[in-house]
C-alpha cells in the first residue's frame, strides 16, 4: 500500500492468497476470494459470492466488525475512476434496506473499470 494513499484514506489491492487464509473461517466450501483491498487495518473483500467488510476498531484492532453482503441485496453501485486532477476513484454501493450508501474510496492504481466488471458480474449476472 502506497503511504501518500493510506494518508489520503485511500484503499489499495491487497494480496488475494494472504486475505484467503485470513478469512478462511469465514469463507464456505467452493467461495474464492476474487479481490481485496486494505486501508490500513480495514478490509474491503469480493469473493465468489458476497462482498466481505472488515473494520479493525481501537488501538489494537482486537474489537473487529465484519459486514457481509450478499451480491444480491446490492440495488446500485456506483464508481467514479481517478480523473485528470482526482487521486481517488470511489465506489458507492446501495445495499437493500440500507439509507445510506456504503462508500469506499481506492487509490488511482486501482482499476476502476476492473471493478465496475466485477461488480457488474457479479450483481447482474
Amino acid at each position: 500500500m502506497g503511504l501518500l494513499d493510506a494518508l489520503l484514506g485511500n484503499a489499495s489491492e491487497a494480496p488475494v492468497d494472504k486475505v484467503a487464509a485470513e478469512l478462511a473461517p469465514l469463507l464456505i466450501e467452493g467461495e474464492r476470494v476474487e479481490r481485496a483491498f486494505v486501508l490500513f487495518r480495514d478490509l474491503f473483500v469480493f469473493t465468489s459470492r458476497r462482498l466481505i467488510l472488515v473494520n479493525k476498531q481501537g488501538l489494537t484492532g482486537s474489537k473487529v466488525e465484519t459486514l457481509c453482503v450478499p451480491y444480491r441485496s446490492i440495488v446500485s453501485f456506483s464508481v467514479e475512476n481517478a480523473g485528470s486532477f482526482d487521486m481517488d476513484s470511489e465506489l458507492r454501493l446501495w445495499i437493500s434496506g440500507q439509507p445510506a450508501p456504503v462508500s469506499k474510496t481506492f487509490g488511482r492504481k486501482v482499476d476502476a473499470k476492473a471493478l465496475l466488471g466485477l461488480l457488474s458480474a457479479r450483481v447482474l449476472g
